[in-house]
């Protein structure tokens, strides 16, 4: 069973590819056709642009718009990534066109370290880092003169489902937050899942492992990845690990720049998630939350605590019947766009 783990397990398992130590990725190289996993959908425009966050990391992402724009109006806002160990080709672009699709101003971006966003070295997560990430793109829109810097919202899918709730408990210029079949990441990393290694003894083995490992990296001068979602898929994989297969290594949702869908995130990426909660304070998040869930989806309890630590009287779970994880993907009879579209158009124009 561990071993079917390996995707999402980045850092905890040691092993796999090798990334170069300095990727030379300074800069961005940016691809203009289109290379998305989903359909182009005539009514909606999109542009590759360019912009650096608080770190000084450039940020590569798709804006979408409506077709029928007019930048001398003033419009909402939502930025959107995720899931973790994905592109902004794959589930955040579809996310992202289909609210342009209803009106909205949207930017898909890929974080940091990862897809066309620049950042040395590759393929390494910061809970710290990729939360600016979101700021730095409601910085951005902000700017935008056709954009009302006042009705911005962001959208967190998977493990940025956390990223965008410590996002909200931190900028308050993020006016609504969707977080769809979301992950605490840091809880994961930690506690293993369901909290099965939820102990002192636990996490200080991992700790070794990483730490180890960031010996051997340092002597190489090159950085292991700990692979994408397995493949070939085990025997006793369990379902959940299926569903990732069938989205992330089939042309369903096969990218080539997707770390799931490749050779994964940096062995060691996980140590700085290992201690550093990220819904800390999310009891503090006065705007509006809205958390959306699959019912059977073997990550729902990431929701439903998250749910339970949000305080005041604008914030919602929404359980979709018969969905599982990566339903809440590309799957658009499940993902409940009339909500988001709602939910939005409620909150960002308060």
């Amino acid at each position: 069973m561990k071993s079917s783990l390996i995707f999402l397990l980045a850092g905890i398992i040691i092993g796999g590819a090798i990334a170069c130590f300095y990727a030379g990725h300074d800069g961005v190289h940016i691809t203009h056709s289109w290379d998305k996993v989903f359909a182009k959908n005539d009514n909606v425009k999109s542009s590759k642009v360019k912009f650096k966050n608080r770190y000084g990391i450039t940020l590569v992402g798709d804006l979408y718009m409506p077709k029928d724009l007019n930048k001398n109006d003033k419009y909402s806002a939502i930025a959107v990534a995720g899931p973790f160990g994905a592109v902004k080709e794959q589930s955040s672009g579809l996310y992202a066109q289909e609210m342009a699709n209803r009106g909205f101003v949207t930017l898909a971006f890929d974080p940091s370290f990862t897809g066309e966003s620049g950042g040395n070295v590759r393929y390494v997560a910061s809970p710290d880092i990729n939360t600016e990430d979101f700021s730095a793109a409601v910085d951005y829109l902000s700017n935008l003169p056709y954009v009302d810097e006042n009705k911005i919202g962001i959208i967190g899918i998977c493990g940025w489902g956390g990223m965008a709730i410590n996002a909200a408990a931190m900028d308050t210029r993020i006016k609504a937050t969707v977080a769809s079949t979301m992950y605490d990441m840091t809880r994961v990393t930690a506690n293993g899942y369901f909290d099965s290694e939820n102990s002192a003894e636990k996490r200080y083995e991992k700790k070794v492992a990483m730490n180890a490992q960031r010996n051997i990296d340092y002597k190489n001068g090159k950085y292991a990845l700990a692979g994408g979602v397995v493949d070939p898929l085990p025997d006793d994989a369990p379902q959940f690990v299926r569903d990732y297969y069938a989205y992330y290594k089939t042309p369903r949702g096969y990218h080539k720049r997707s770390l799931n869908s490749n050779g994964g995130w940096n062995v060691t990426s996980a140590l700085s998630f290992m201690n550093m909660p990220l819904l800390q304070y999310a009891d503090e998040i006065k705007n509006p939350v809205l958390i959306i869930h699959g019912e059977n989806a073997h990550s729902r309890y990431f929701s439903e605590d998250a749910f339970k630590k949000l305080t005041g009287d604008n914030k919602e779970l929404l359980i979709i019947p018969g969905a599982n994880h990566v339903d809440l993907y590309d799957n658009m009879e499940k993902i409940p766009f009339d909500k988001l579209e709602q939910f939005f158009n409620t909150n960002l124009n308060r």
